[in-house]
């Protein structure tokens, strides 16, 4: 969402409340605050800045029907508004769900004095991918994946005279 941050300033990018869980080996929130969150947020808050870039998908006959309910709990939302920030949290949460397989290069040490080796399981290889989509798309790269798609141009119209 862009939010003015005062007279005369420009308006800056607020990202979406829900952060992935850090790995440090402590036990994480369960799924249910996140969810809990992403309610209390649509309750509150207008959808974050989109990309150009559209996605097309086929609900299942279930989860269409719960967009549905979705939607009509929430009148203020559009259902596309909804499979987003729902997205959003299924995303975050499986980056939060990637394990930790500890490498053999120490990177630190943790506050008892152990070493902390490199993560060489799936979570580096994903941030890294996302971290280069996401400059790749804001500097409108166009479509990352095969099924991706732009809209349609709007047509104009020439007045004539």
């Amino acid at each position: 969402m862009l939010r003015a941050t005062g007279e005369g300033s420009q308006p800056r990018a607020r990202g979406f409340p829900l952060e992935c869980a850090l790995r440090t080996g402590r036990v994480r929130e369960s799924r249910q605050v996140s969810f809990k969150e992403l309610l209390q947020s649509w309750r509150e808050s207008a959808a974050a800045p989109r990309t150009v870039t559209a996605y097309s998908v086929r609900l299942p006959l279930d989860e269409a029907a719960q967009l549905a309910a979705l939607a009509e709990m929430f009148p203020g939302r559009a259902p596309e508004q909804l499979i987003t920030e729902l997205l959003g949290a299924a995303l975050k949460e499986l980056a939060a769900a990637m394990p930790y397989v500890a490498g053999q290069r120490v990177i630190s040490t943790d506050e008892q004095g152990d070493p902390v080796y490199e993560d060489v399981g799936p979570t580096p290889r994903f941030m890294a991918l996302a971290r280069s989509y996401r400059r790749r798309l804001a500097a409108g790269g166009g479509s990352v994946g095969a099924r991706a798609r732009r809209p349609a141009p709007a047509k104009s119209k020439r007045s004539r005279g």
